[in-house]
């Protein structure tokens, strides 16, 4: 066979390679309204950037097509691309080749481009799409999946890794995404579960859709399991392309900076009417956090999740930041257990990836109940309180109002290796609010009072007077200064320029014990 013959050949099985699982399949793929595994990597990556790897591998139990064909890839492409210039490691499960289902060949090429993407110091990003383990190999799928958890695990805090779950996603795969970085899932298409709808049916008699049991929506508000949810795989893509403006490639190296030309010294008026005169009147901290960030973008993360606190990256003076701050518009920013598990994970990525955390604190306490205390407040919110303490990363924290009781410790206060904390004159910085101070420190003389409402307001005046304000703690260094709200964004600039060279660590040991 001359040259020429020889690539022909190539291009041929080049061209049924590309064609995956047929066009029948193909054309099933896109009236589900999904891509095919090779349009996504085309939409994710920088035009013309991506790098195949193992185009021609085969399963080692059943290459057939049903036409006495090879099929080429089994079930997932694989390789390197960019992103705004930057590399990446990708894998993209194709779900019309034997379902998208895992084999040893198939976890061979995953654990291949993982095993890359660490010794080269790239991210990782998995595109999901697959029925589950390849019955026909048995056993040796299963060690597949192994094989794959492993790396996520040793690979966690080394590079970033991203799980983009665009089908479905059942049984033990889905617990690959779940030791990743961040899971995005797109509405009506994404579905995660161990369990089906008929097993669910079988065993518990529970009647449930796949959408109601693992869909895009449930995991993004119940759950918690998914970061971020897209209407479509178009916008899902985008928006993985739009995480890496704020992630650095991996553990050793800087967070880019961000591409902006807001005044790093802009002032804002705004600042000065956001927070209400009446201490339990709610406000958007939103509002705060997109006045005080660069051009106003707050990438958020888990949305809709444990909306009682919020996370998210920003740029501040071109600085990549982690943000995590109380809502008071959604339970008055209280902390519970989902806002506590949120805010930890959120924190040891940005710990991780050497991005500094931005706190902005409105908390009146810990959420109080049978159902909290039942459900373990005392373990969930010691996960937050650890991640703020472990973290060597540069610290600030904004109290904006309420600093309330243990709480107050431990949104990054100054006693938990705080970098920079600074309260705005509005800030109440107490053991615990007016009313129920008040109601243990004066219950008898406000119960022998003619007027117990009145004396009631009396006394809350006196103890806000006397206790609820910030200057106590700023007489102690506990906060570093007071400061006018509209020097907010300069003031934490001038902090992430001093801090930039911040020196911190733990002591040493093999690893801590989170309380999980």
């Amino acid at each position: 066979m001359t040259m020429r013959e020889k690539l022909e050949l190539l291009e041929r099985r080049r061209a049924a390679a590309e064609l995956g699982g047929g066009a029948e399949r193909l054309k099933a793929q896109h009236a589900k309204g999904k891509l095919s595994a090779r349009e996504r990597l085309d939409v994710l990556l920088d035009e013309g950037s991506f790098t195949e790897l193992d185009r021609f591998a085969v399963s080692r139990s059943d290459s057939d097509d049903g036409n006495g064909g090879p099929i080429y890839g089994d079930g997932v492409v694989t390789g390197h691309g960019r992103i705004d210039g930057r590399l990446v490691y990708v894998f993209s499960q194709d779900f019309t080749v034997f379902g998208g289902s895992l084999s040893e060949t198939h976890a061979e090429k995953i654990c291949k481009v993982m095993d890359l993407a660490a010794r080269n110091g790239a991210p990782i990003i998995g595109l999901n799409d697959s029925g589950g383990a390849r019955i026909q190999e048995g056993v040796v799928s299963l060690g597949g999946y192994a094989d794959i958890f492993l790396r996520n695990t040793l690979f966690s805090g080394v590079i970033p890794q991203i799980s983009a779950v665009l089908g479905p996603c059942a049984g033990g795969a889905v617990y690959s995404p779940a030791i990743t970085d961040f899971i995005y899932m797109v509405r009506g298409t994404s579905y995660m579960f161990v369990t089906g709808p008929n097993v669910v049916k079988t065993v518990t008699h529970e009647d449930v859709t796949m959408e109601q049991l693992g869909g895009a929506d449930t995991h993004a508000s119940v759950s918690g399991v998914a970061h971020f949810v897209h209407d479509s795989e178009l916008a899902c893509l985008a928006a993985i392309r739009d995480l890496f403006r704020f992630v650095p490639s991996n553990n050793l190296g800087d967070p880019p900076r961000g591409r902006g030309s807001d005044p790093r010294d802009r002032r804002d008026e705004t600042l000065l009417d956001v927070v209400p005169d009446h201490a339990n009147k709610p406000y958007d901290m939103h509002e705060v956090i997109q006045r005080v960030v660069d051009d106003g973008e707050f990438y958020e993360v888990h949305r809709d999740y444990a909306q009682n606190i919020l996370c998210g990256f920003a740029h501040l003076g071109g600085y990549s930041v982690g943000i995590v701050a109380n809502q008071p518009a959604v339970l008055a920013g209280v902390l519970d257990i989902s806002a506590s598990l949120k805010g930890a994970r959120f924190i040891r990525f940005c710990d991780a990836f050497n991005i500094p955390v931005v706190t902005f604190e409105d908390v009146p306490g810990f959420l109080p109940g049978v159902a909290q205390e039942h459900g373990g407040i005392i373990k969930h919110g010691a996960k937050l309180l650890y991640a703020y303490c472990e973290a060597t990363v540069p610290k600030l924290t904004v109290i904006t109002r309420k600093a309330y009781g243990g709480a107050y410790d431990v949104m990054s206060s100054k006693h938990i290796r705080g970098d920079y904390n600074v309260a705005w004159p509005t800030a109440e910085i107490a053991v615990m609010g007016p009313k129920g101070a008040v109601e243990i420190l004066n219950r008898k003389e406000i119960a022998a009072s003619s007027n117990p409402e009145g004396e009631t307001e009396r006394r809350m005046e006196e103890y806000r007077a006397k206790f609820a304000h910030p200057y106590i703690a700023a007489g102690r260094g506990f906060v570093d200064d007071i400061i006018d709200p509209r020097e907010t964004r300069p003031r934490l600039i001038d902090a992430l320029d001093t801090l930039r060279a911040k020196r911190d660590q733990n002591p040493p040991k093999k690893h801590g014990n989170l309380p999980l």
